[in-house]
């Protein structure tokens, strides 16, 4: 019985690694968005919904749509490498 105790503590340390470069595996622009969200909206990501990068003519786009801790939703965007992200809170649409 000692000797599963030590196989299941093994096995979780060798998995913690792993569990960080998961996390570690999101494009670098997610994490300054995540960043601008905080700082310009008041907004803890909880998770994102949608990431998108593209390309607009030689500059390189990207879109998310994210929702923060306190449930609210915003679409943010950014054309090329420098600058800040353009945020939007999404809103209830009717036809």
């Amino acid at each position: 019985m000692n000797q599963s105790k030590h196989l299941a503590a093994a096995l979780l340390f060798c998995a913690m690694p792993l569990a960080a470069a998961a996390q570690s595996e999101n494009p670098a622009w997610i994490e300054t968005l995540n960043f601008e969200m905080e700082k310009n909206h008041e907004c803890e990501v909880a998770y994102y919904l949608h990431i998108k990068e593209g390309q607009l003519g030689a500059q390189k786009t990207y879109e998310a749509r994210l929702q923060c801790v306190d449930g609210r939703q915003f679409d943010a965007s950014r054309i090329g490498e420098e600058g800040e992200f353009t945020a939007k809170p999404c809103q209830v649409q009717t036809c």
